[in-house]
């Protein structure tokens, strides 16, 4: 079983056990998601540079917890929504390597219609 699978498999067990699954639809799953990003966004939030760096690296554990909220809301949709997010992401790759192909977007953070 893929790591993917498997954490998923455990988000559905812990919805389950709490009877959340009513409460997990589409629009507020999504909303859930922008929110726990948004967490993620508010450790940033006016650092820049070194000190930027040094908050990172001493609060590597609450980001990787505020990471792991919007992979969890992620990992829930995507199954609620019947999207395989392993084969989403290898699209999704593939679809970026065509926009950004290596000789014209290396090094460069321009949109791929700017290239």
């Amino acid at each position: 079983m893929s790591e993917i699978k498997n954490l998923t498999n455990k988000l559905l067990e812990f919805r389950k056990a709490r009877d959340w699954e009513q409460f997990h639809n589409p629009k507020d799953m999504a909303l859930s998601l922008v929110l726990e990003a948004a967490e993620v966004l508010e450790h940033f939030q006016w650092k820049n540079g070194d000190v930027l760096d040094e908050y990172a690296k001493n609060h590597i554990e609450h980001l990787g917890e505020e990471l792991a909220d919007v992979l969890g809301w992620i990992l829930l949709m995507s199954h609620d929504l019947g999207i395989d997010i392993n084969d989403a992401m290898e699209k999704k790759i593939i679809q970026n390597g065509l926009k950004y192909p290596v000789e014209k977007a290396k090094g460069i953070s321009d949109k791929y219609n700017k290239l």
